[in-house]
């Protein structure tokens, strides 16, 4: 069942001018996010992942960067199109990010009340200090901190790297936003803290239904939390599917080397899996399939031609010629079984 889209992405590019030329970092991205699911996004740094996160938010530094073409699209608007102005008032209130590392996020010379009691005031108008310190820590309660009345006086550097990130979560979800971008919400974090935090993000998902967009490298955290996922290769959608479907069906040659990277605990493996080669540099590769020089299935067509999406089943798409051709070939069976 198809829910209510709350954020469309459409043929979304985002290039950074250089002194090296024009750099496509987002190319031609399509996607959607629905009511109250989680979607992943995954791949390689470099891929993307983080600038599709940055558009939308419109927070792409311009310059070098700049967003070309496409549409992004929430409550009607297009997102592209909006002054910085009226970003503000989207940002925070209907669409919050949590970021990669919450060190470089909070402002290290204001406490943590200052900076959760000037967002929420900057939102909520008509709102006293007093009203927006007790929301501040109803929050910070929400998302499992103790002593919260204290914690408002502290500095972020008197925090630990997990007790930050459920700042920036309380902070990103103090204005009840429709979606919350997370990009690598547990990459600094060890894997304790980083279990307590999936958690508490699937558990606020399921309270008060904020579409998440999950930005990260990880199928551990996709498999977790994810309902659907988009895999990313340099600057390009490659596949997209429901979770089960990628793990249990993967189609690009891509999403199936990074599905076999994983290390399996109980296979005993002399070497690792790794996929050959290395992420090409963005806008170095100029036709063909990105992923060619990489891939032990690439033919000629595959270092020509720019494959598209090819919708392989009904929730299913992948970026190879692979299933071209085999529509190709259903197709010549067809006709021969017909004639």
């Amino acid at each position: 069942m198809i829910g209510k889209r709350v954020l469309e992405v459409k043929d979304l590019q985002t290039t950074f001018f250089t002194d090296d030329g024009e750099v496509p970092a987002v190319d031609h991205v399509d996607f959607h996010l629905e009511e109250g699911e989680i979607l992943g996004i995954v791949g390689e740094s470099g891929c993307g992942k983080s600038v599709t996160s940055l558009s939308i938010m419109g927070l792409v530094p311009n310059p070098p960067g700049k967003i070309v073409g496409g549409e992004i699209l929430y409550d009607e608007k297009n997102l592209v199109h909006l002054s910085e102005k009226q970003m503000r008032q989207i940002r925070g209130n209907d669409i919050a990010m949590i970021f990669q590392e919450p060190m470089t996020s909070l402002n290290p010379l204001f406490t943590i009340g200052n900076q959760m009691i000037e967002a929420i005031l900057l939102h909520e108008k008509g709102w006293s200090k007093k009203q927006a310190a007790d929301r501040a820590v109803e929050m910070l309660k929400l998302v499992g901190l103790p002593r919260a009345d204290e914690l408002l006086k502290e500095y972020p550097h008197q925090l630990s790297g997990g007790m930050r990130q459920r700042v920036m979560i309380a902070m990103a979800l103090v204005c009840n936003p429709k979606i919350l971008i997370a990009d690598e919400p547990t990459t600094a974090l060890d894997v304790t803290i980083q279990a307590q935090i999936l958690k508490l993000m699937k558990e606020l998902n399921d309270r008060f239904g904020t579409a998440i967009l999950m930005i990260t490298h990880d199928l551990g955290v996709v498999a977790e939390t994810c309902k659907r996922v988009i895999v990313m290769y340099a600057g390009q959608v490659i596949e997209e599917a429901p979770t089960k479907e990628i793990f249990d069906n993967p189609q690009h040659p891509y999403t199936k080397g990074l599905i076999q990277s994983v290390p399996d605990m109980r296979e005993k493996k002399d070497r690792l899996y790794s996929i050959p080669g290395n992420v090409p540099k963005p806008g170095s590769i100029r036709s063909g399939c990105r992923f060619a020089a990489r891939c032990e299935f690439a033919f000629d067509r595959c270092k020509k031609e720019d494959p598209e999406l090819y919708q392989t089943a009904d929730v299913h798409q992948t970026r190879c010629f692979l299933y071209d051709e085999e529509r190709v070939k259903e197709d010549e069976h067809k006709a021969v079984v017909e004639s």
